[in-house]
């Protein structure tokens, strides 16, 4: 309930963002968010600083510049590919959290667009796949 409810509200308040893998067949407890345009890295400290924890990417990519090899697997467009955050649940988590993530987390994505050069304050750059890029081997 508190996945499902914390997917819903971000997704239907924050543009250009989508849940990753298979909607059905996951854990109860855990979500993957892309948000295209800004880094996982920055949202990351904001949601520390509001007292939130969230993991980025995996171990297997942290510090590599180059997204995860899973996410391009999974045909994550590269402007979302950098910019995905997993949340966890457990058993001690409430709903009162969720809806403090969901309060923070439009003005995290916006405070970071604004500094993203995919994003021209009112959406994307115009085509930001062919733009900016590189390609894949």
């Amino acid at each position: 309930a508190m996945r499902d409810r914390l997917e819903k509200g971000i997704t239907e308040q924050i543009p250009h963002c989508f849940v990753t893998g298979d909607l059905y067949n996951r854990l109860p407890n855990t979500t993957d968010i892309a948000f295209e345009y800004i880094e996982g890295e920055s949202i990351l400290m904001l949601l520390n600083k509001a007292g939130i924890a969230a993991s980025s990417g995996s171990a297997c990519t942290s510090g590599s510049l180059e997204p995860s090899h899973v996410m391009r697997a999974m045909d994550i467009p590269y402007t979302a590919a950098h910019g995905t955050i997993r949340f966890s649940f457990s058993r001690y988590n409430t709903m009162a959290e969720v809806d403090e993530v969901l309060k923070v987390m439009p003005g995290i994505v916006a405070t970071l667009r604004k500094l993203s050069p995919y994003w021209d304050g009112n959406g994307p750059v115009a085509d930001p796949e062919k733009a900016f890029a590189p390609a894949y081997s």
